[in-house]
């Protein structure tokens, strides 16, 4: 809106705002640091405040006023003052909150003098500000810096229901411009109005004023939950930019106690207005959010809804969204999955069906993340046990994944002690590895050797139940394959971090070749020993039945002494 007709005359010479003019001023006024020789003329016959304060003097004498509680300050009145000498002015979303005060203040009202500022001001509001969209945002945003004043004239209640009016609107009505800048979305291209069309201009506003307004949408049911929460995770992303990288970096955000301060209310309060809808959110974005609690030193109350949540949708997480360097936070998570897991009642079929796919899919998850975490120069052999020793064995099929974070953990690790070994070690179970990884392990060179003969015994245990593995080389030939294994390296003579596909397949063919030239060889040698085992199984089978009838001869011996003794003791 443009005002007045005059050109702009005001100049500074000093601090000091005058005006050119053939007329010398004879009122000053005072606000803050800056000073103002104007006239009274002009300025009384529009400002009823100024009309009562000069009203003891005549035009001839001079006047010096001190307005240093002016809202919106030096700018503001200026506005003002130009208005009343007519020079021209531009009103906008920016700059009306603070004209609209300050006209207010100066009283500026149709009681004064017809077609005076406040109505010109008051008008502009209703039939231009609160009809549009993106003015509207931006002049609730500007009564941030004058909240008292914007709550006592209404304007904030007034561009909060225009604004909600808006958000209402089914997205095919939808004629204003709006911004979306999301990576892939091509306007040109996008022909339809996307639904969360208002969530990134809203977010620009303060958490006081962005939660007013979440908060009443959600008490009018239209709008789905999840649209709330995609609102919140732009809000979170705007405000919280360390939000985008908490996963990956394990060093603390610098921050000072005001911001430490701010980031701590407005991740609160976007916990608070999370809706009560299961999925609402994605569980990663609110993995992100309990990463950064502790940062943030965020209440208990908070953090616990955030852990109840995150563990109640914990197996649709993926591995990019738990914190690589906070194991016990993923744990705790981990720990309220079960709980959560163990509340169910099982039902029908599907429910049990799905849970049991819930908690593999939780396992699955927690033996990946472990391959990520083992890399870790810092991670502690108790961090990690304990966190693989947290997943259920139905939540393990098998160990594959969960061996390879191990070998993984052994070569980073390289100056672990054999306690901590078999300590590390102890989590596996042979029965559940693959027949690939069995023959990997046996030659693995970091694994104690007391794993690899309870490797050797399972193979053996199999061959004499008659289910060995055609996969798998006799158990003395892979004892000989551990022992003469060279260590795995890669292209830069560096041991390799992971199990190597290739290496197995490569290893497979080269065992069936071998095994075809040695078939003959090996056959007597390998009938040696199992004769050798068969025979010491069957001696200590004797000596136990030894064992077994001499105890159950010295049984009846004892009682027939008993018996005898009783006898004698009669006849005396």
């Amino acid at each position: 809106m443009k005002l007045g007709t005059r050109s702009d005359t005001f100049y500074t010479e000093q601090a000091t705002r005058s005006l050119v003019s053939d007329i010398p001023p004879n009122l000053v006024i005072k606000i803050n640091d800056t000073t103002y020789l104007l006239h009274k003329s002009p300025l009384i016959s529009k400002c009823g405040l100024l009309r009562r304060l000069c009203s003891d003097t005549n035009d001839s004498e001079s006047d010096v006023l001190e307005l240093h509680d002016m809202p919106g300050g030096s700018e503001a009145f200026e506005l003002c003052a130009k208005f009343c000498y007519g020079i021209s002015i531009n009103i906008s979303a920016y700059n009306f909150v603070p004209s609209l005060c300050a006209s207010k203040l100066l009283q500026m009202n149709e009681s004064i003098e017809r077609g005076n500022f406040v109505g010109k001001l008051e008008s502009f509001f209703g039939s231009c500000i609160l009809e549009g969209w993106k003015d509207s945002v931006s002049t609730l945003q500007a009564t941030e810096k004058l909240p008292e004043w914007s709550e006592n004239l209404g304007i904030i209640r007034k561009c909060i229901d225009s604004i909600i009016e808006k958000i209402l609107t089914p997205p095919s009505q939808v004629k204003w411009s709006y911004t979306y800048t999301r990576p892939g979305y091509n306007r040109k291209q996008h022909h339809s109005v996307p639904k969360d069309w208002w969530t990134e201009d809203i977010s620009i506003l303060n958490i006081d004023l962005f939660r007013c307004i979440i908060m009443t949408i959600r008490s009018t049911h239209v709008l789905p939950p999840q649209l709330i929460g995609e609102s919140l995770h732009v809000y979170a992303c705007k405000w919280l930019p360390c939000i985008i990288n908490v996963q990956s970096s394990g060093s603390s955000v610098s921050q000072t106690e005001e911001s430490k301060e701010k980031n701590r209310k407005i991740l609160e309060t976007i916990v608070s207005m999370i809706p009560a809808d299961r999925g609402s959110v994605s569980v990663g974005f609110l993995l992100k959010l309990l990463s950064m609690s502790n940062l943030f030193g965020v209440s208990t109350v908070s953090k616990t809804e955030l852990i109840k949540r995150a563990s109640i949708q914990f197996h649709e997480a993926k591995v990019s969204d738990l914190n690589f360097y906070d194991v016990e936070l993923v744990q705790v998570v981990l720990e309220s999955f079960l709980k959560f897991w163990k509340r169910i009642s099982p039902g029908d079929a599907d429910n049990r069906h799905y849970l049991l796919r819930s908690i593999r899919k939780v396992g699955k998850l927690v033996d990946s993340y472990l391959q990520v975490v083992a890399r870790d120069d810092n991670m502690e052999v108790s961090k990690f046990v304990a966190l693989a020793e947290t997943v259920p064995a139905i939540g393990r099929l098998e160990h594959d994944d969960l061996y390879q974070a191990i070998n993984i953990y052994l070569k980073v690790h390289s100056e672990l002690s054999k306690a901590e070994k078999k300590r590390l070690c102890g989590i596996l179970e042979c029965q559940k590895l693959s027949p690939e990884v069995r023959a990997h392990a046996v030659k693995n060179e970091f694994l104690p050797l007391r794993t690899v003969v309870q490797l050797l015994y399972y193979e053996q245990e199999k061959d004499l139940n008659g289910t060995t593995s055609t996969k798998l080389q006799k158990p003395h030939e892979l004892l000989l394959g551990a022992k003469m294994r060279p260590a795995t390296r890669d292209s830069n003579g560096k041991r390799s971090l992971g199990l190597d596909k290739e290496e197995f397949k490569r290893e497979d063919i080269t065992r069936k070749a071998s095994l075809a030239e040695s078939r003959e060889k090996s056959e007597h040698k390998t009938q040696r020993l199992d004769d050798k085992l068969a025979l010491d199984l069957e001696k200590k089978m004797v000596i136990r039945e030894v064992k077994e009838e001499a105890k159950k001869k010295m049984s009846i011996g004892r009682t027939r002494s008993s018996k005898s003794e009783y006898g004698s003791e009669k006849r005396r």
